[in-house]
């Protein structure tokens, strides 16, 4: 079996580089332990143009000279605390002193506790019209699922649940109370009820209408001195003296026979 041998300087032999290598040829000088390599061509004969150190421990520090030059630091030991550059896994503490930009396509957070100090959290980034958005929320998993989400169809925030607001807190619209657990806001002066409760308090202002006979009122606009008659269905009006009842004077004749 055939043998090949690079150029080699005996450990008895003087330290350094050779005089001259041939353009990528290699040799080892065993004093000092530096393989040297021809770099170029720098002329007749295709010597190299230069001779570089390319191995060997006489050149390069391997990481037991780290490990014995470098007092308490064990490089070979803490090589194992490094992460790789693709699928490294964390078991302790890890802080990131820059920007973390995440491009997977699922981020899991298996915490307990979320701290986060930005006051406000985007969400559809990037999205430029409202269909893009639709269903964009918050879903919290629980018996079922309930959602806070955005709906295009209806240009709302729906929810799948019941808002409970706390005492002494209410519902505004543009600053302005409009509802709380015991009354609507002063500024709510329109509705489409239909039906109510039973009134305890509270006048009629001066727009109301009148109220007929058939719901239970008298069809008058006025108030009137004297007896009411009814006329019908409709309203009630003044009774007339000697008309509708007998006069104060009148007389009650019981005829002859």
């Amino acid at each position: 079996m055939a043998t090949i041998r690079i150029k080699r300087r005996a450990s008895g032999g003087g330290a350094g580089a050779p005089s001259s290598l041939a353009n990528a040829e290699l040799c080892y000088n065993e004093q000092t332990n530096v393989m040297y390599y021809g770099t170029g061509t720098g002329g007749t004969g295709g010597s190299a143009t230069s001779i570089i150190a390319v191995a060997g421990s006489g050149a390069f520090a391997t990481t037991s000279y780290v490990d014995s030059a470098v007092s308490g630091v064990n490089v070979s030991s803490q090589l194992a605390n490094y992460a790789p550059l693709a699928g490294a896994s964390f078991t302790g503490n890890v802080t990131v002193g820059g920007n973390l930009v995440v491009n997977g396509t699922t981020t899991t957070i298996s915490s307990t506790t979320l701290s986060v100090a930005d006051k406000n959290i985007e969400l559809a980034k990037g999205s430029t019209t409202d269909a893009a958005a639709d269903g964009g929320g918050i879903t919290l998993h629980g018996t079922g699922d309930y959602t806070l989400n955005w709906v295009s169809a209806t240009a709302s925030w729906t929810s799948s649940e019941h808002f409970n607001i706390l005492t002494g807190k209410s519902y505004k619209i543009a600053g302005t109370n409009v509802l709380s657990a015991t009354a609507l806001g002063s500024t709510v002066v329109g509705s489409s009820l239909t039906s109510v409760g039973t009134l305890t308090s509270g006048t009629l202002g001066s727009g109301f209408t009148t109220v007929s006979v058939a719901l239970g009122g008298t069809g008058l606009t006025s108030a009137v001195n004297g007896l009411l008659k009814g006329n019908g269905t409709t309203t009630y009006s003044l009774a007339v003296a000697g008309t509708d009842y007998l006069a104060p004077a009148s007389d009650i004749d019981g005829g002859t026979f």
